[in-house]
């Protein structure tokens, strides 16, 4: 006697009934590069590796978001359960009403456009957000604060653009608040971070306050006023130390996916 091994149909329905489950997804704004191919330059995009390897390690699908039209942007977001903005090149002072610093340099228009609209509607939507380094300072630029653009000649202001191996390391200290978001994920007072960075906010943007500072003034970390938008922002690398250690950094993570997770949830 044969046996019948069953419809197609029986058997897509009983491996849907052992689905797995469905992971938040962070949108990550892709940064511009340049790489040679064929005997020419083209221009490509890239999301470096320590930032999609800390979103994974937290329990989250990381995906690229590549520059689009603002009228296309929502239909972007709509797909995303969380928002992440990474390091990279200098934003243009003519953003913030300021005559360009000799030292900026690394400046993408297209970028800067595409991530400080990004920003505007992660917030009208409460869309979970980490910004990390510029991420940082396009935060405080999206809402109309301006920056540093060179920390170097800035008085007072030393060992924050460290190069190098030193730069992986924590140890500079940011003195995190008490009561504020960030504080409630990895405890208030001072934490050693590391340094990559030679611009830094300087006037704050509407609704931006400041929850972490280094000795010397620096801002370190960011928050909004709206207490509905789960938004941290640290001018510090978390990716680079979170691979080193399970500690704060990793935790950074975790709690911004955790955010995510629950905004998946409850659309």
């Amino acid at each position: 006697m044969t046996r019948s091994r069953g419809s197609s149909a029986g058997r897509l329905h009983t491996m849907a009934r052992y689905h797995l489950p469905m992971l938040p997804v962070i949108g990550i704004p892709a940064r511009p590069k340049h790489v040679d191919s064929i005997g020419t330059t083209l221009r490509a995009y890239a999301v470096f590796h320590t930032y999609t390897d800390s979103i994974i390690a937290a329990g989250a699908m990381p995906i690229m978001l590549l520059p689009v039209q603002h009228d296309h942007l929502d239909q972007a977001l709509d797909h995303i359960d969380g928002l992440m903005l990474t390091g990279g090149g200098d934003i243009a002072p003519e953003r913030y009403g300021a005559s360009r610093h000799e030292t900026v340099n690394d400046v993408d228009d297209e970028r800067d456009d595409f991530e400080i609209e990004l920003v505007r509607r992660a917030h009208r939507r409460r869309l979970p957000t980490m910004a990390i380094c510029r991420g940082l300072q396009i935060v405080n630029v999206a809402f109309g604060g301006t920056l540093v653009q060179d920390l170097p000649s800035h008085t007072g202001a030393n060992g924050h653009d460290i190069i190098g191996d030193g730069a992986y390391e924590p140890h500079s200290i940011a003195r995190i608040e008490h009561g504020c978001r960030i504080a409630r994920i990895i405890g208030a007072g001072d934490h050693g971070v590391n340094s990559i960075h030679h611009q830094a906010v300087e006037e704050l943007g509407e609704g931006i306050r400041v929850v972490g500072a280094a000795p010397d003034g620096t801002v370190e970390a960011i928050e909004h006023e709206d207490s509905e938008w789960p938004m941290i922002a640290v001018q510090w690398h978390p990716e680079f130390l979170g691979a080193r250690e399970h500690g704060p950094s990793t935790e950074l993570f975790r709690a911004f996916v955790e955010a995510a997770a629950k905004y998946h949830t409850d659309r």
